[in-house]
């Protein structure tokens, strides 16, 4: 059995909660955090999983607001300030890639949400489970239990371009894709870079690492701003983050994703990841090609939060 769902709060704000019209998964709401949870197995298990997602995830916002300021700052060693623990998984995801360069516990917050609410579904009859956080997924895989999940190579024009077995044996337990067209701030020019790691937040975080590495630094045509210009408070500041990119040549899109790539198989190297796809401009590399195989499937414009392509057995995570 998981341990108890934290107590909220005398007073913490209720997040919105509420069965999607398919009446198999869970919608939950509050602020920017938007989940879509699914449960397989008894009935009364899903049932009271559910709600201890919905007490697990009442005040959760409210202790990451709490903790902002210091989220905010880069990683470092050393003794830790954070308390919650949300906010202690953040760190923990980033800390491996804090000497590489600059990075804080938020390249990691959507991935550690994910696997707090999870914790609900770690009980007897549930036969597998995901909580998917706007496309960051932490997964719950029993034994015998598999997940195929669709890869999306562009978010704002989604198709599936490859698909991953995921099972009970497979280490992979989270999932998540950064890059400059999708919702966070990226430093480099991949349309998506998808992970495939132990955590969901250990996924987060190396993906936002993966995408910042595919990247051409002096091309004069990819339009970077400074972070705080667009949102003040940034954990970036002035960092300059990516706008626009033009069209590539072949060799240009050959180097940048080449530099991504080395930078995954680094963190493969280290068992920070288990796998990469790095997209860039309708071209894919990845670190292990028989894992992250083209999808056979027909590619669907479906949209990125539907997670649920084909029927059971075999649902697909559409995820971008």
């Amino acid at each position: 059995m998981p341990p108890a769902a934290p107590l909220p709060s005398p007073g913490t704000r209720a997040p919105q909660a509420a069965l999607l019209s398919d009446g198999r998964r869970l919608h939950l709401q509050d602020g920017p955090i938007d989940l879509v949870i699914e449960a397989n197995g008894d009935e009364a298990a899903v049932r009271a999983a559910y709600h201890d997602a919905v007490a697990r995830f009442t005040g959760l916002l409210d202790a990451l607001c709490d903790e902002l300021e210091l989220l905010r700052h880069p990683a470092q060693p050393g003794p830790c300030p954070l308390q919650g623990p949300v906010a202690l998984r953040m760190r923990a995801a980033v800390l491996p890639h804090a000497r590489a360069g600059f990075i804080t516990p938020m390249a990691a917050v959507a991935g550690a949400v994910a696997e707090e609410v999870l914790l609900a579904f770690h009980r007897p009859g549930i036969t597998r489970a995901y909580v998917n956080n706007g496309g960051d997924i932490a997964l719950h895989l029993p034994q015998g239990a598999r997940f195929m999940v669709g890869l999306v190579d562009r978010p704002d024009r989604p198709r599936l371009v490859g698909t991953s077995c995921v099972t009970f044996e497979s280490p992979v337990r989270g999932i998540a894709t950064s890059g400059w067209r999708g919702r966070s701030f990226s430093l480099g020019i991949a349309d998506a870079v998808t992970i495939l790691a132990p955590t969901a937040s250990m996924a987060d975080a190396a993906a936002t690492v993966v995408a910042n590495a595919v990247d051409l630094p002096d091309h004069p045509g990819v339009l970077r701003v400074p972070a705080s210009d667009i949102l003040p408070d940034s954990d970036l500041g002035a960092r300059l983050v990516t706008r626009h990119v033009p069209e590539l040549s072949a060799s240009e899109r050959a180097e940048a994703l080449g530099r991504g790539l080395a930078m995954a198989r680094t963190l493969a190297g280290r068992g920070l990841i288990c796998a990469a796809a790095l997209h860039l401009q309708g071209e894919t590399a990845s670190t292990d090609p028989l894992a992250l195989a083209p999808t056979l499937l027909p590619a669907a414009a479906a949209p990125a939060s539907d997670l649920s392509l084909p029927p059971e057995p075999e649902q697909r995570l559409a995820h971008a």
